[in-house]
């Protein structure tokens, strides 16, 4: 296949092999309630749950539907940490804080996995671990150092040497690699429905095809105005990540909606399955500019990266690089059919680090996940329940920010593609 046709770009494997949706029709009548959520992703759908579960009663306002974003499309991987080491958030955020965040972001897979099998949610969830692959001399000692300090901070990691690492993935591409084995894999869009039905199932009222259009502060409460309905609300959690416009003041220019491009190949052959990542585990190079896959429960390579940075709706040639990365990785997938590329936005943040907003203690706003949503999206979405239950006592392993809008955030889209140029380049030097 020489270049992607448009069947195939339009294609989202994830959506064609998804459980069906919950039932989430738009908000029809007015309503007022404990909490109102914007958003249902995963951090939306986390916390209507745990609120639900706490007998608060709770409303989530959804553009689409439950899982529709990043949420509900994205490589499926199930990853511990931050972008930073452990050391450097005790240097920027002191001891407490600091230890609160390894301690969460760290666990956050052992937490989803929990709450999976504990809502008994089907969605191919397999705890077979992460890699962070070294590509070259300098990522090889950035690696290097990671491993260093989490086994300083008693986690459960390895570091694998080149041969290991060849063992681990069926490729010789890597000299090194981190191994957590607290990480894994899983179908997004059946978690994210399979968490929203929890959530109904809880006591959460979901409405799907329901855009807020205005939420302001009238007598005392929040008034959420849709299309066709309003809701009335003692606390607001805004949570849209990628799709934030312009409903809250500045925050859509406090990120940029980076759009990150999936593909996937038929079934593999169990012959040629077995060669790549082995023991399943997914893996996420260490670079400027991140190339991702995994190996699906169907025997699918799923592998992603940055591709346009527009919605893929026609014939195009520009996801090629992800196939022939593959086939650079494992030369026996030329013989292999690719059936599926998709793409959508994911939220970065400018010090890659997930932003917390608190402008008074009915409001909490939380986006920025720069690629690690699935765990950490479900993680907090546990943490801020508790605090709109509980109240400021309840603590947050985040840092509560205020909302600092990006210089010349009008011109996002030049920054991103000149950044991936730049990152690219910086790659093949070895930088």
């Amino acid at each position: 296949m020489s270049a992607v046709s448009n069947r195939l770009l339009s294609s989202n494997l994830y959506a064609e092999t998804a459980h069906p949706a919950p039932l989430a029709p738009p908000l029809g009548t007015d309503c007022s309630v404990s909490v109102a959520i914007v958003g249902a992703g995963l951090a939306g759908l986390s916390a209507a749950l745990h609120l639900a579960e706490m007998g608060v009663d709770v409303c989530v306002l959804e553009a689409h539907e439950p899982g529709w974003g990043a949420s509900g499309r994205n490589g499926g991987q199930i990853n511990p940490g931050l972008k930073f080491n452990p050391d450097e958030l005790f240097a920027r955020f002191g001891a407490d804080l600091g230890r609160r965040m390894i301690a969460m972001t760290w666990g956050a897979p052992d937490f989803t996995f929990d709450l999976i099998r504990r809502l008994g949610i089907d969605c191919d969830a397999r705890q077979n671990g992460t890699l962070r692959a070294a590509t070259n001399a300098t990522t090889l000692e950035s690696v290097r150092e990671t491993a260093a300090q989490c086994a300083a901070h008693r986690m459960p990691v390895r570091f694998l040497d080149a041969a290991e690492t060849h063992a681990a993935t069926g490729t010789g591409r890597y000299p090194a690699a981190l191994f957590d084995p607290r990480g894994g894999d899983l179908h997004p869009l059946n978690y994210a429905r399979g968490l929203a039905a929890a959530a109904q199932t809880a006591g959460a009222i979901i409405h799907g095809g329901s855009r807020v259009r205005s939420a302001r502060r009238q007598s005392g409460k929040w008034l959420l105005r849709t299309k066709n309905a309003t809701v009335s609300a003692e606390k607001l959690l805004l949570v849209t990540n990628a799709y934030t416009d312009e409903l809250w003041p500045d925050l859509k220019k406090s990120l940029v909606p980076v759009y990150s491009s999936i593909m996937a190949t038929e079934p593999l052959p169990d012959h040629l399955a077995a060669r790549i990542l082995p023991r399943r585990p997914v893996l996420y190079e260490s670079g400027h500019i991140t190339v991702y896959y995994r190996l699906d429960a169907q025997n699918r390579l799923l592998i992603g990266g940055r591709g346009p940075q527009r919605a893929l709706e026609r014939k195009t040639a520009a996801l090629d690089y992800l196939k022939l990365y593959a086939e650079r990785l494992w030369p026996e997938l030329a013989a292999a059919r690719w059936t599926h590329a998709w793409n959508g936005q994911l939220a970065i943040t400018p010090d890659h680090l997930p932003h917390l907003h608190e402008p008074s203690e009915d409001v909490l706003l939380y986006l920025g996940c720069n690629g690690r949503g699935v765990a950490l999206a479900t993680a907090m979405g546990k943490q801020m329940a508790d605090r709109l239950a509980i109240g400021p006592q309840a603590p947050i392993n985040l840092p509560v920010s205020r909302i600092q809008p990006m210089r010349f955030h009008a011109f996002w889209p030049v920054g991103v593609h000149a950044a991936m140029l730049w990152g690219r380049l910086k790659d093949r030097l070895g930088l």
